[in-house]
C-alpha cells in the first residue's frame, strides 16, 4: 500500500511533527515499505501456532520466598528521634 506525499503530511500533522518539505519523499519511501511488510506478515498463514512471550522456552529462576532476616525494627526505631505504634513520625511538610 503505498503512500503519497500527502498521506505523510496528514500523518506529520496528527504526530504533531513538522516536516521539511525535502524529507517527505525519504518519508513516503520508508513508512511505505514498513506497511508493505505488515501486509506480507498479515498474509502469513498462523492457524495452530500458540502465540508466545518469547522466541525461546526460557524460564525465570526464581528464588524460594522464605524469610532470611530477623525482626530488627525496635533495635532500628530505637536511634529514630520521634516513633509511635511501629511508625516513624516525621514533620509536616504539607499544609
Amino acid at each position: 500500500m503505498p503512500l503519497s506525499g500527502k498521506d505523510v503530511e496528514n500523518i506529520a500533522h496528527l504526530a504533531r511533527l513538522a516536516l521539511a518539505e525535502e524529507d517527505i519523499p525519504r518519508y513516503v519511501r520508508e513508512l511505505s515499505s514498513i506497511l508493505n511488510l505488515v501486509e506480507q506478515l498479515q498474509r502469513v498463514d498462523t492457524e495452530g501456532v500458540p502465540p508466545m512471550a518469547h522466541p525461546l522456552d526460557a524460564h525465570q529462576r526464581l528464588r524460594p520466598d522464605a524469610v532470611t532476616e530477623t525482626d530488627q525494627r525496635e533495635l532500628f526505631q530505637s536511634t529514630a528521634p520521634l516513633t509511635e505504634a511501629g511508625l516513624y513520625l516525621v514533620p509536616r511538610v504539607i499544609e
